[in-house]
């Protein structure tokens, strides 16, 4: 599944075809995405004009001049491709894909904008999904109301997260993978994150909390959280099995992580250490040994 890096590159893609741009057709080639379409869905988009593309966690939220708002979700396979009208041939803005071609047949959405540009969003899986609401009611949407900070915004902070890591039992990598804390983080970032902060992936949230070693470490996870996914934007993304750039070339972060994926290799930091992987909460967990024994 796309991370937020991801979903920020394919963001900015999308906004060159969307913003400022109405949707002069809109056509569904099945009724439903991972839950069904509304009834409306077709007659409330028409004719409605995009002034800006924002992002919330891992959505994509189109927002019109009358108020009303797209939100749009990838899932793990779905990607858009635009057709621009002024270059004549597709791009897949931040579709990080490269196993499979775009077979037509999962074309589930097209939006035809009125500038020209055709937008196509193509899902194997159909576990993405969209939704429409009014902009003013998204902090009490159910998908958006129980979101915690956006992690590059001001709102995370060392004081933020050792507040709301105190009296938590559970481990670290479960904290800092909880969507109600830090909105957006995935698998991949919070393993480089915590390897970069040099904090063990099992330690107790709460520690973070505690006295001047669990400020240090709050300062050192709060900046190391925010440093490698800025680096992860600058590098196009990670291309980890199907996720591959817009021009057709993967995303290079992949070539620099430092435990995601490297199992039995030695550590970058010259420890002597061999990357440990093991399983937490069903998903892959990369540690050094050496560099985040302790907190």
């Amino acid at each position: 599944m796309p991370e937020l890096p991801e979903v920020e590159i394919i963001r900015r893609g999308l906004a060159l075809a969307m913003e400022g741009a109405s949707f002069e057709a809109v056509t569904l080639n099945r009724p439903d995405l991972r839950f069904p379409f509304e009834a409306n869905f077709v007659r409330r988009l028409l004719s409605e004009r995009v002034y800006r593309l924002t992002r919330r966690a891992k959505y994509i939220i189109a927002e019109t001049e009358s108020g009303l708002s797209l939100a749009m979700h990838l899932g793990m396979t779905g990607r858009f491709t635009i057709l621009h009208k002024a270059a004549g041939r597709a791009k897949t803005p931040g579709a990080f894909y490269h196993d499979y071609d775009a077979d037509p047949r999962h074309d589930h959405v097209v939006f035809g904008m009125s500038n020209g540009d055709v937008i196509r969003y193509n899902d194997v899986r159909r576990f993405g999904y969209m939704t429409l609401f009014p902009a003013r009611d998204m902090a009490e949407h159910p998908l958006f109301k129980a979101l915690g900070v956006e992690p590059l915004s001001d709102g995370l902070s060392p004081s933020s997260l050792a507040e709301s890591a105190s009296g938590k039992a559970q481990p670290l990598k479960a904290f800092l993978l909880d969507q109600r804390i830090i909105a957006g983080l995935g698998n991949i970032y919070v393993c480089e994150a915590l390897f970069r902060a040099g904090l063990p992936p099992n330690a107790e949230a709460g520690l973070l909390a505690k006295g001047k070693r669990g400020r240090a470490a709050s300062e050192r996870l709060c900046a190391s959280v925010k440093s490698v996914l800025g680096d992860a934007l600058l590098a196009g993304g990670s291309s980890i099995r199907d996720y591959r750039h817009a021009d057709g070339k993967g995303g290079n972060f992949q070539e620099k992580f430092d435990v995601y994926g490297r199992g039995g290799e030695p550590c970058h930091n010259g420890c002597g250490a061999l990357i440990e992987r093991k399983a937490q909460q069903g998903r892959s967990t990369f540690f050094c040994p050496i560099c985040q024994a302790k907190l």
